[in-house]
């Protein structure tokens, strides 16, 4: 796993991704009911891609682990919580040390680390670093999901694109828009871009209250 360049006072503990991640995917997706050809087709992928992820053979975008997260009802805080068994870093805290919080690294070396001590249904709240050069989606295919998003940019410079429109954000600066808006983000210049991002009522997207069984809002 990409360790955080530019950023060497952040010890998190390191999980691979695909050792982790893709057995979490497939049991989430088995409960749910969903063959791997439906779960591609719901959040517009190949079979072959979600296979490759949950053999561990590949590694998520993070706008296709936001979709495969949205798809399945979960928080993606879940997805830390294999990793956390494995390293017996799971806690009912109300503080998250620093030297022992959990991170996930995505496709392009995109890293997140989750700063509540436990999976929270409500919010999403993340401290992400996108090194040189990467992106959460290709330029031609923006991500949506349910929710709204509140990032600060605490390094380096990191590109916004809402619908048509790009935005700059360097440290100090702040954006909040609706997660339902088509949305990306990349790392600009030579350094790494480095957030802390939250993302609230995730739930409220109408994919994951049909999962529960609930209505649609």
């Amino acid at each position: 796993m990409a360790s955080v360049a530019g950023d060497g006072d952040s010890p998190a503990a390191d999980v691979t991704v695909p050792a982790t991640l893709g057995v979490r995917i497939r049991h989430e997706r088995q409960a749910a009911g969903l063959t791997v050809r439906k779960l591609a087709a719901r959040i517009r992928v190949s079979p072959s891609l979600i296979s490759q992820i949950e053999r561990g053979r590949a590694t998520p975008s993070v706008a296709t682990l936001w979709a495969i997260a949205t798809e399945l009802g979960l928080p993606v805080g879940d997805l830390f919580s294999d990793a956390e068994a494995a390293l017996g870093t799971a806690s009912c805290m109300p503080v998250q040390s620093r030297q022992t919080r959990t991170s996930i690294t995505l496709a392009g070396g995109v890293r997140w680390e989750r700063l509540t001590p436990g999976p929270d249904h409500d919010v999403d709240f993340i401290y992400v670093v996108y090194p040189v050069g990467s992106e959460s989606c290709a330029s031609d295919a923006l991500s949506q999901h349910g929710g709204k998003e509140y990032g600060y940019v605490v390094d380096g410079e990191l590109g916004v694109q809402l619908g048509f429109d790009e935005y700059t954000l360097r440290a100090g600066d702040s954006i909040s828009f609706d997660s339902q808006r088509p949305h990306r983000l990349w790392a600009i210049g030579n350094e790494p871009a480095v957030a802390v991002w939250t993302v609230v009522n995730r739930r409220g997207d109408d994919r994951s209250a049909l999962l529960h069984g609930e209505p649609a809002e």
